[in-house]
């Protein structure tokens, strides 16, 4: 993988997911892990974000993953899971096992991002319990390089997973943000979503379909 994407912006296409985009989907996820800022200094090992956050969704939901592509590689993603409790079953059946067998439980000493990171794959993705989620039983994730910000790329990847939420007969879709992440909040707002729920370092949001 290229270590900087070229910051030129060319023409970007709207596409579904394929699997030679997996390595990208990585990328992204760990350039923008940190609430949208580079996370490579971060974390130890680059591919743990994207063990947990990119390549589960893309491999299990690839109907719902759709891409933003510069012409040489993925810049950008958007990852939809129709069914959030159906998602928690197969991760657990189909993903956890092997990552779990690759990412032992470390010492409980250790306290480094790595750690807590493996610590949550041990655990299982945790569906919200919140009494909201049979009304917005999915979930999302979307991510964009720099090259790929402005522009209202964003806004068409959204739009895109919308379209293909809907034609699935799915109710409504939810996400979370970092409490923090104040451009996020406001992005999310003006495509329409709204508060479910508010915990100390983190916002529910959600959108009726």
């Amino acid at each position: 993988m290229p270590d900087d994407v070229n910051m030129t912006r060319p023409a970007l296409h709207l596409r579904p997911y394929r699997p030679g985009d997996l390595l990208a989907l990585y990328d992204v996820c760990l350039r923008t892990g940190d609430s949208g800022d580079d996370a490579r200094a971060t974390y130890r090992d680059p591919l743990l974000l994207g063990h947990v956050y990119a390549a589960p969704y893309a491999t299990l939901c690839p109907d719902t993953t759709f891409v933003l592509d510069n012409g040489a590689r993925a810049v950008g993603y958007v990852l939809g899971v129709p069914d959030s409790r159906e998602y928690a079953a197969r991760l657990e059946r189909e993903w956890s096992p092997l990552l779990r067998s690759l990412y032992p439980l470390p010492d409980a000493s250790d306290t480094s991002p790595d750690a807590r990171l493996i610590r949550a794959v041990h655990r299982g993705y945790q569906v919200p319990t919140g009494a909201w989620l049979n009304q917005y039983p999915a979930h999302l994730h979307i991510d964009l390089l720099p090259v790929a910000q402005g522009g209202g790329h964003g806004r068409r990847l959204m739009e895109t997973l919308l379209t293909a939420l809907r034609e699935r007969g799915v109710p409504g879709v939810h996400l979370g943000v970092g409490l923090s992440n104040v451009r996020a909040q406001g992005f999310y707002e003006r495509l329409g979503f709204g508060l479910l729920e508010r915990e100390k370092t983190s916002l529910t949001y959600g959108l009726t379909l």
